[in-house]
């Protein structure tokens, strides 16, 4: 049996309900019959013009707000790429048969993104139900006053779930963007010792709060060694970016008198039980000798990093891990591990915003990691960090922060 050819075209214009496509400038691009037919608009006045041109806000209604609410839901659309979905919504149409003339009209909208194969959003549904009839549909002899009560009252309520909605909005934005601040603030310059290149990169959550929890050090180490560490705090927004800055303070600190990675761990997890917050914090923990050619590393419940060696094939180093910090009840010794390296060879450290994702295992991502540093392994630094970002990352991006560090030995 053969798949049936459907038209698009006209299911969409069959579909019940008033539904319109809009680009992302909010220029109509279609509209479906029931959005013809209720809007009291030809698809020629709709088609190609700009929608508060066709639906300009009531002038006689000084508390008018439609136009300015749905425009903003519609931009929020297009710049997070998530579908908005709005409260109840009082927007006046102006009768195209009696200029100057107003109907009142009680809408329920919802905004939702169609994107392309990049990610982009290139279109916006805009669907519309018309819910006039159903406020003022109250049976009885005092129908009117009934009607005016229950519009009333549904309409104040509706106002104010979306002033809070509005307040919550901008309250969140802020906080995000104050934490982005005093994240990248706090995060170093890399500054890899001798000749040898590094990249460094935080690409922060899209769409989300759950950013500000990652971070990495590159630390100068005596007699010609370097550390370098990538953590990842649990939680988000401020709060996750003040004990961010602690723990990666202390690790600095800690990197710079420990006999090897697992010391300085150590240290970090014991000073983690007196930080609100710290608990259950991965991190991972390398100490380059360029000397010796070798790698010494610790994990505390952290992915593990990658080395990728010149021809091509990717070693995890995942032989020294051990929980977060703070996760045992008392405390132990941690494991640690050594590696040589040959020159030529890149160090990759990461969190796991790069390689995991919900609906899947944690191998997966490491499989595809290990498959996008072998295909780039001829790449600088700067533009192998690039690469992996843009083969690993959605292009819509990610609910997870990623920290990222690459090495070359």
């Amino acid at each position: 049996m053969t798949d049936p050819q459907i038209d698009y075209a006209a299911v969409f214009r069959a579909l019940p309900g008033m539904v319109a496509l809009l680009t992302p400038d909010l220029v109509y691009a279609d509209a479906n019959d029931d959005f013809v037919r209720l809007a009291g608009r030809t698809r020629e006045q709709l088609l190609g013009r700009y929608i508060f041109d066709v639906f300009p806000e009531n002038p006689n209604d000084p508390a008018a707000a439609g136009m300015r609410e749905t425009r903003e839901s519609m931009l929020r659309v297009v710049a997070t790429g998530e579908r908005d979905t709005m409260a109840l919504l009082r927007y006046d149409i102006q009768d195209p048969e009696r200029p100057g003339h107003w109907r009142e009209h009680y809408w329920s909208p919802v905004n939702a993104p169609v994107r392309d194969s990049e990610g982009r959003v290139v279109l916006v549904v805009h669907r519309v139900e018309e819910v006039t009839e159903l406020i003022r549909a109250r049976g009885g002899p005092d129908g009117d006053r009934q009607a005016r009560v229950l519009e009333a009252e549904l309409y104040t309520r509706s106002r104010e779930l979306q002033e809070v909605n509005e307040r919550l909005r901008k309250a969140h934005a802020h906080e995000r963007e104050v934490a982005l601040a005093l994240q990248a603030a706090m995060l170093p310059a890399p500054r890899p010792t001798g000749t040898h290149g590094a990249a460094v990169r935080y690409q922060p959550a899209i769409g989300a709060l759950n950013v500000c929890g990652d971070w990495y050090d590159l630390v100068e180490l005596p007699g010609q060694g370097l550390a370098v560490a990538v953590g990842d705090v649990v939680g988000h927004g401020l709060a996750a970016a003040c004990v961010m800055g602690q723990l990666r303070s202390a690790l600095s600190a800690a990197c710079r008198v420990a006999a090897g990675p697992a010391q300085a761990l150590e240290a970090l997890g014991l000073y983690a039980r007196s930080v609100d917050g710290a608990e259950s914090t991965t991190v991972v923990t390398t100490f380059i000798d360029w000397n010796s050619h070798a790698i010494t590393y610790s994990c505390a419940g952290h992915p593990p990093p990658a080395l990728l060696h010149p021809d091509g094939t990717v070693t995890f180093l995942d032989q020294a891990t051990d929980p977060p910090l703070a996760a045992r009840p008392e405390h132990v010794p941690r494991p640690q591990a050594r590696i040589l390296f040959t020159e030529g060879s890149t160090l990759v450290l990461y969190t796991d915003g790069l390689i995991e994702r919900r609906t899947e295992d944690i191998g997966a991502g490491l499989a595809r990691l290990a498959d996008s540093l072998t295909r780039h392994r001829r790449s600088a630094p700067e533009a192998l960090a690039d690469a992996l970002l843009a083969d690993l990352l959605p292009p819509t991006g990610t609910t997870d922060d990623t920290a990222l560090i690459v090495i070359r030995l």
